[in-house]
């Protein structure tokens, strides 16, 4: 259920061990939704999580403001919101911050090894690069924040060095004419970058080849159960049933999983983006680059400039709220003034899939032949690949390469 990057990845993977394969989606191609415009990074050095204990105050200081990084909608009736708002602050402590990180961290890292052994098995070609990302903030309290943060990520194993600004600029020359308002950066050099709609699209061309079945254009309406098993799915054309199944719809998994009586406490925080026409390539990154401050992410994808960012909390509703578009333009504009021609960036919004954590709903439910990959939140691009082995190998009853304690639904 579900053709966006972390369902395609787990019919691919499926389809290897030699299972018959069906994906179902609404959309009429893969990754037309939350997988079509995203920040397009790999980032195992974006593991930590949204709640930690600076978090509580930050949004208190954003109140009132409509292009604010997070927004919490809170004034309007929404309990799933309310309830979601409640499991977030439990985690907004440094025990849990160091839990949650240590948890996304390992999968990150994972699956990123898996995405350069699937890139190197099939010479898949998404405007990817390796060239690293790069950290950059302006607040010297922050980077101080950031660097003993890195202290614990390189513990786990990431490794992230602290640049000066000039270091910054070296590394990414595009940064040249801002860097002596940065406070430092933070390298990951084997992060990556990539477009995840021309990965999704192409890995789905080979699964089709492989005898994968993309039924498109069909709506799941709910998920029948018969005692502890699943037996079938309602969809807009008619039941269908399999073996097994396997729930990867993002944000819409929590309102699916209602029909079975499951509750998944995962709230859509709504996202946007730019992609505009590069017109100044040395002006432009080559690096992919992660604005701290505005929660902003920039990556080069071909002839273009993605940028992406910010999160809205405010229901299912894929409305773009306007000042927020705006404000990624003009941050982007702002760091990176000569790059493209901005008056033809294409906008785009979406929905991504947060847990009050920050960690996916990954493995078996309580239902025998259901199984659950959703939950990634802004992180189901750099998460798809290892998440979808981990699936693969729990259907085909083999141990998983990595530890999974602590990212199924039990944990709640």
């Amino acid at each position: 259920m579900g053709a966006g990057v972390v369902g395609v990845t787990t019919a691919y993977w499926l389809a290897r061990d030699g299972h018959a394969v069906t994906v179902i989606d609404r959309q009429p191609g893969p990754a037309l939704e939350t997988s079509f415009a995203n920040g397009g990074q790999i980032s195992a050095s974006h593991a930590e999580p949204w709640a930690n204990p600076g978090t509580p105050a930050k949004v208190l200081s954003w109140l009132g403001r409509p292009d604010a990084p997070l927004v919490f909608r809170w004034t309007r009736w929404d309990p799933p919101l309310w309830a979601w708002g409640l499991r977030f602050l439990r985690n907004c402590t440094a025990a849990r911050e160091r839990h949650n990180t240590s948890l996304t961290l390992s999968l990150a890292l994972y699956s990123r090894a898996v995405l350069k052994a699937l890139r190197a098995d099939t010479g898949l070609v998404y405007d990817h690069r390796t060239d690293g990302i790069l950290h950059v903030y302006r607040d010297r309290k922050e980077y101080h924040h950031a660097c003993r943060a890195a202290e614990t990520m390189a513990a786990l194993g990431l490794d992230r060095t602290p640049c000066t600004p000039a270091q910054c600029a070296g590394i990414e020359p595009a940064l040249a004419p801002v860097a002596a308002k940065l406070a430092g950066g933070l390298f990951s050099r084997d992060d990556e970058s990539g477009d995840a709609y021309l990965f999704t699209v192409a890995l789905a061309a080979l699964a089709a080849g492989m005898g994968v079945a993309f039924r498109m254009g069909l709506t799941i309406t709910g998920i029948e159960a018969q005692g502890q098993r699943v037996r079938g799915l309602a969809t807009s054309e008619g039941p269908l049933a399999a073996d097994a199944y396997v729930l990867a719809l993002g944000s819409f998994s929590p309102l699916v999983a209602r029909s079975l009586g499951l509750r998944l406490p995962i709230y859509p925080a709504k996202g946007y983006s730019i992609t505009a026409p590069v017109t100044s390539p040395a002006a432009t990154p080559r690096v992919s680059i992660t604005d701290d401050e505005h929660k902003m992410v920039f990556t080069r994808l071909g002839d273009n400039l993605r940028a992406a960012g910010t999160a809205e909390l405010a229901g299912w509703d894929l409305t773009p709220t306007p000042v927020r578009a705006q404000a990624i333009l003009r941050n982007t504009k702002a760091l990176f003034p000569d790059a493209c021609d901005y008056d033809r960036a294409q906008p785009w919004a979406g929905l991504r899939p947060k847990t009050p954590d920050s960690v996916p709903i990954l493995g078996r439910s309580p239902f025998a032949n259901l199984y659950l990959n959703t939950g990634h939140g802004t992180l189901g691009w750099t998460m798809a690949c290892g998440s979808a082995r981990i699936i693969a190998d729990l259907i085909a009853g083999r141990e998983p390469d990595m530890a999974i304690e602590g990212l199924g639904l039990g944990r709640f």
